[in-house]
């Protein structure tokens, strides 16, 4: 790969170079799109592309039907928008287009991530894949891009000879690219559903440039890529928000069809349960912000660990958070208690930095109780249906997960930021001692109690 020139205007010069992110819609306002409507049929996707359009493909040479016919039979069948753009690139470069970069850039929605780039050089085997958080729509190197020209301003194409008499340099990235030898840039608008939601950008260093049927003939190409980009964009959204709400394997399931009321498997699984103590009194002290932010941190505290050591992160409620490390099989029963074990320690040491931050601030300590247990629960769907409609939520249920909560109950009268049941502890030999049994509400018989040792 090429050398990438680095760009004073940009937030992180350690990145390469890109157009910029398209996550923006005017200057005063940062985009949020009006809908997400999914083409369903290839006709809605191609209606832009008559006889004149497929002739273009055609006018430039063999890139751009080449590319065409590949997109429609081979390049829609990839599961990853990066290989799609990686071979978007080959066959582009194969039939004869004197390409020396191309770029795909779309916006999302996401948590974190406000956009998503493509960026394949010529030569590479693979394409980069670049994230951009939101803050990026404020920044100098979109405020100044042609990209915003596309999604602001409603122009389809841009095109910029970056060298010789008819040289327009009117952008900041086309003085970098004309420094990595780039001769002539275009970018073209990726519409989907009458929104600007993605563009691509091509790049030569041919002498000569791009020639006006080569442009015309890529351009052609761009509604069938637009639909492609759209299904990829599609599931890649639906699988982000389903783990983002659900966790990892629960989006998993529900995207693989696990969608009807009741539908659930029996699992092996420890199980977590954690509570902010004295929450009420503390919410109801402080300005919503804060208390929105302090539930943030203290979450965060709590959920790395447990993610980290592959924990699935079932629900928050209110200030509580439940959590399984599912069981594979017996064997694996002793290993997944000692993992959930070390991510509640490993919480602790979270809260405890926490802890300092907030006492440098003059705030009070947050502490905490976790719950844990080792048992069987319920793995699916619960809910309510309403005509054709229905509110339903994946998560585990069943006395095991009752148990974990009736245990973190204790913590606080027992003054102990950790306990667990007999069949937790068992397995954890000597790290957790034996503290009495106690009784529970719900349970008829009193529960053999551990913690940690003092």
């Amino acid at each position: 790969m090429a050398a990438q020139p680095s760009d004073s205007t940009r937030d992180n010069t350690t990145e390469p170079l890109v157009d910029s992110d398209p996550n923006r819609r005017s200057a005063a306002e940062p985009w949020r799109p009006r809908s997400y409507r999914r083409s369903t049929t290839a006709d809605s996707a191609l209606a832009g592309i008559g006889q004149g359009e497929i002739a273009q493909l055609f006018a430039g040479g063999e890139a751009g039907g080449r590319a065409f016919r590949w997109l429609l039979n081979d390049g829609r069948r990839l599961n990853d928008l990066a290989e799609i753009v990686a071979g978007l690139g080959r066959q582009l470069t194969e039939g004869g287009l004197p390409l020396q970069r191309l770029y795909l850039g779309q916006r999302t929605i996401h948590p974190q991530m406000g956009a998503i780039g493509y960026l394949w050089n010529k030569g590479d085997p693979a394409a980069q894949v670049i994230e951009r958080e939101h803050s990026v729509v404020s920044g100098q190197t979109y405020l100044s891009s042609p990209m915003r020209r596309l999604y602001e301003d409603g122009e389809k194409l841009i095109r910029r000879k970056l060298t010789g008499p008819d040289a327009v340099l009117d952008f900041p990235v086309l003085h970098e690219l004309k420094e990595t030898g780039a001769t002539d840039y275009a970018i073209y608008l990726l519409e989907i559903d009458d929104e600007a939601r993605a563009s691509i950008s091509i790049t030569t260093n041919a002498p000569e440039g791009f020639s006006d049927a080569e442009i015309a003939s890529v351009g052609a190409v761009m509604p069938l890529l637009a639909m492609i980009v759209d299904s990829h964009e599609w599931h890649r959204l639906a699988k982000s928000l389903l783990e983002i709400y659900l966790g990892e394997d629960a989006g998993r399931q529900v995207l693989g069809g696990s969608v009807r009321r009741g539908q659930s498997t029996t699992i092996a699984a420890a199980i977590w349960f954690c509570d902010l103590r004295d929450f009420t009194a503390i919410s109801n002290q402080l300005p919503r912000d804060e208390v929105i932010a302090l539930l943030n941190d203290y979450f965060d505290a709590m959920a790395r660990p447990v993610h980290a050591h592959g924990g699935e992160i079932l629900k928050f409620i209110g200030d509580a958070m439940l959590a399984i490390f599912p069981m594979q099989d017996d064997l694996d029963r002793d290993h997944k208690c000692h993992i959930a074990l070390r991510a509640a320690q490993e919480a602790f040491d979270a809260l405890d930095a926490l802890n300092e931050i907030r006492a440098s601030a003059g705030k009070p300590p947050l502490r905490v109780g976790i719950g844990l247990h080792a048992g069987s629960v319920s793995y699916g769907n619960i809910g309510a249906v309403i005509g054709n409609s229905a509110r339903l939520d994946f998560t585990a249920i069943g006395p095991a997960v009752n148990l974990a909560s009736r245990i973190e109950g204790l913590c606080k009268g027992l003054n102990r930021p950790l306990l667990a049941s007999k069949a937790f502890a068992s397995p954890c030999g000597s790290m957790l001692v034996p503290l009495g049994k106690f009784d529970l509400a719900g349970f008829p018989e009193p529960q053999d109690i551990y913690g940690l040792p003092d």
